[in-house]
């Protein structure tokens, strides 16, 4: 494969599209979409098997499932393609970082969720990043208040009609409590862990938010970041991961590519190896695969019909070179020796002995086209038989 290679471009263009691969099977992993992905998988396995076999009314069916393909990604993953279109407009326009909080109001968050902890009551606080937001926020009470630690206590209070929702915060305001997030499915994560853990993980998997939980019944603090949910064992660690999350210990190159989980690309070197040869694959079948290609064979020739008054003693010629036109692709699962030409004689018995070979004669897969066919005729030569010596079967077939 490496050998068709034009130019260094397309190594390029592949190791591009491999990383495209790789991000997007990392960031899948964690959502839905990836059993999807492993069910429309499969059934290409199917697929290609069906046509390897020629089982002609399978592959007829999967090929009417994936007319329609682009349609059903566009339904079935409509959620994941918003996210993904939202990290790259947030990339391309805002790509200055997350508005940073006032050192005093990082501090506040910290010594409330710290007293929270400590008295055993249930808080969950969303900093917002880059990302959109509010269409993820069902419910909840506008606020444009300044954080304070005397705000946060009351909204947490027990006896608060808002403190079982999440507090918002956007550029140093509380501009929303008694919110309701999304919840996530990822039960590998949310083992023995309650509603407030679960929405946290859920907003952190759609956005590029800090949440922050506060567990009414252990008193510990967690955190929810990029689809991971951490217990932090102390308040200087929920102090650390403020401080990154407002990029002032993360380089500037870094944020840049901050929508990559460049993490990843230390590590999963097989899920790696796996989207590279998908790359690869695909630019073999759409890229010289697409080139317009003509090959030519010698098929057998098969004269089937032979009316029943008749014998059929030879045929010229037994075989034809028929010329194919078409994409590379259609070659790949192409069997030329599987080819035959097919003849209808039974129009023999009013005396016509010479028919045409034509792209009609020869069974062929629709993406490929007959260019020519050599010799492009046929003659029989029949005998009359008696009736006694008739075979018994109406239908002979007779040839190469």
């Amino acid at each position: 494969m490496i050998g068709t290679f034009a130019t260094i471009s397309d190594i390029i263009d592949i190791l591009f599209v491999g990383i495209l691969l790789y991000t997007a099977m990392v960031w899948l992993r964690t959502t839905r979409a990836a059993f999807v992905l492993r069910g429309i998988f499969v059934l290409a396995i199917v697929y290609l098997i069906a046509r390897q076999f020629e089982l002609q009314l399978t592959a007829w069916i999967f090929q009417g499932f994936f007319a329609i393909f682009l349609i059903m990604i566009v339904v079935i993953f409509q959620e994941e393609l918003r996210q993904i279109f939202e990290r790259v407009a947030v990339w391309s326009w805002r790509s200055s970082g997350n508005p940073e909080l006032q050192p005093e109001t990082a501090n506040t968050l910290v010594r409330t969720a710290a007293d929270l902890a400590k008295d055993r009551i249930g808080a969950l606080i969303v900093v917002s990043g880059n990302d959109p937001l509010a269409r993820h926020i069902v419910g909840g009470i506008p606020l444009d208040g300044k954080i304070s630690e005397p705000l946060l206590r009351s909204i947490f209070d027990p006896h608060s009609p808002g403190h079982d929702g999440a507090v918002i915060i956007e550029r140093d305001r509380v501009t929303r409590f008694a919110a309701h997030l999304p919840l996530s499915k990822d039960l590998r994560q949310l083992a023995g862990l309650g509603t407030r853990h679960s929405a946290a993980l859920g907003v952190a998997e759609l956005t590029d938010t800090l949440a922050i939980v506060v567990s009414e019944q252990r008193g510990t603090i967690s955190a929810a970041r990029d689809g991971r949910l951490q217990r932090l064992e102390n308040p200087q660690e929920l102090v650390a991961l403020l401080e990154r999350f407002l990029h002032k210990e993360e380089p500037k190159e870094r944020r840049i590519w901050k929508w990559i989980p460049v993490q990843h690309l230390r590590e999963n070197w097989q899920a790696k190896a796996i989207a590279l040869a998908m790359a690869a694959g695909f630019w073999y079948v759409f890229v010289p695969g697409s080139k317009v290609m003509e090959v030519t064979y010698r098929i057998p020739v098969q004269v089937q019909n032979v009316p029943p008054d008749y014998e059929l003693e030879s045929f010229q010629p037994t075989e034809v070179e028929a010329t194919f036109s078409g994409p590379r692709r259609a070659f790949y699962f192409f069997h030329p020796k599987r080819l035959k030409v097919t003849v209808d004689a039974s129009t023999a018995d009013s005396g016509r002995r010479t028919f045409t070979i034509g792209p009609q004669s020869i069974r062929h897969p629709n993406e490929i086209k007959v260019e020519d066919v050599k010799p492009a005729t046929l003659r029989l030569t029949l005998r009359r038989v008696a009736a006694e010596d008739k075979p018994a079967a109406d239908d002979r077939v007779t040839g190469g």
